[in-house]
């Protein structure tokens, strides 16, 4: 009989590494990996970028919604959330009832480098990358702490991450 284990879901910023970090963690756990983003990218047969273009940030965030409630009902897996996924009250709500959440924080000078030439992120388009990486990571902090837990990443490199998260996992994936 396969153990079911709850679900590990990193949220954070764009550009924290939760995709990069997510991958790693999912082959160590032997655990599915699942980014948000590229899945809301395969049903629409789109990028975040083109559906932000083409169909307006509301229609993304209902997408992100409708899929992110979907995807969190699974078992075994590590979800990479989208930067504003977890601003939604009934994701977030789903997520810190059924499953083990985890805050990768980065300083926003951090972030700011890893982005400052990123033309993938659509809500960096129209502003100074500094600026609204402060605007957004103001916004979203209070609610990303109610997460289960919070892995400040500015000191550490993807190995210690990735026991860091391993080792809370661990203690906590059969535990409801």
């Amino acid at each position: 009989m396969q153990i079911v284990n709850k679900n590990l879901i990193l949220l954070g910023m764009m550009g924290v590494g939760k995709t990069t970090i997510g991958k790693i963690v999912a082959k160590t756990q032997s655990l599915e990996f699942i980014d948000t983003d590229t899945y809301i990218e395969k049903k629409n047969l789109m990028t975040v970028k083109e559906i932000f273009k083409k169909k307006g940030e509301n229609y993304f965030r209902n997408e992100e919604k409708k899929y992110t409630l979907k995807l969190i009902k699974k078992n075994n897996c590590v979800i990479a959330l989208g930067g504003g996924a977890f601003i939604n009250k009934s994701i977030r709500k789903s997520i810190l009832k059924n499953c083990i959440s985890i805050w990768l924080d980065a300083s926003t000078n951090i972030l700011s480098k890893r982005l400052k030439w990123n033309q993938k992120r659509p809500l960096l388009n129209d502003e100074n990358v500094v600026t609204k990486i402060n605007k957004l990571y103001a916004e979203r902090k209070n609610v990303y702490k109610l997460s289960d837990h919070k892995i400040i990443c500015d000191q550490l490199n993807k190995k210690e991450i990735v026991k860091k998260i391993n080792s809370f996992y661990d203690k906590k994936k059969n535990n409801s």
